[in-house]
């Protein structure tokens, strides 16, 4: 199923083009190479970044709708414009994949998250005075082995002090030990 709506007219165009907030623009030419090799790259584009009523994607022939192509002021094939509410807001001439990318990004940006990416995070189960919250799928003693395996907590933080307590007792500089060692609390991530 094509992510790309293919403009018949001047009348079409305005519809299609006031169903979004950002309507990405492919003017070509069916006999133009340029236009046929980034075409693809289009089609991906369209595919992974619409987002119903905020960024669609149409193709525009210009020997077909000389009418929208002469409003535009579109001179060279391909030219692909970022409308943001009808209003020309980027606009990038010739078959530049990178620039075209980082218009359709910017325009994505814009328009807000995908649907559903609000809720993106691991989530937490719900906990009371006696139980409280963890992360799921943390068994009740998951704190507790983390502390023992040395990943946080008191077993973590003995173990890097006396890591490093024996790193700089056998060096000569042992600032810049203390600094370059593994067991450093700010080389931790």
């Amino acid at each position: 199923m094509s992510k790309i709506t293919a403009i018949r007219d001047t009348s079409h165009f305005k519809q299609v083009a006031s169903g979004a907030t950002y309507t990405i623009c492919d003017f070509y030419a069916t006999w133009c190479g340029p236009c046929k090799a980034i075409a693809p790259h289009f089609q991906k584009l369209a595919e992974t970044e619409s987002r119903p009523g905020k960024v669609q994607f149409v193709k525009v022939d210009v020997d077909a709708c000389q009418d929208v192509a002469r409003q535009y002021g579109v001179s060279a094939m391909p030219t692909f414009l970022v409308l943001k509410n009808g209003s020309v807001v980027d606009t990038i001439k010739g078959a530049n994949p990178s620039a075209l990318t980082a218009a359709v990004r910017k325009a994505v940006n814009d328009a807000g998250p995908k649907p559903g990416a609000a809720f993106q995070s691991k989530g937490y189960t719900l906990g009371s005075a006696s139980q409280p919250a963890r992360p799921v799928g943390d068994g009740a003693f998951a704190g507790l082995q983390r502390s023992l395996t040395g990943t946080s907590g008191i077993g973590d933080a003995l173990v890097r002090f006396f890591a490093l307590y024996l790193v700089t007792l056998f060096s000569f500089d042992a600032y810049r030990a203390a600094e370059q060692s593994p067991f450093s609390v700010r080389s931790r991530r």
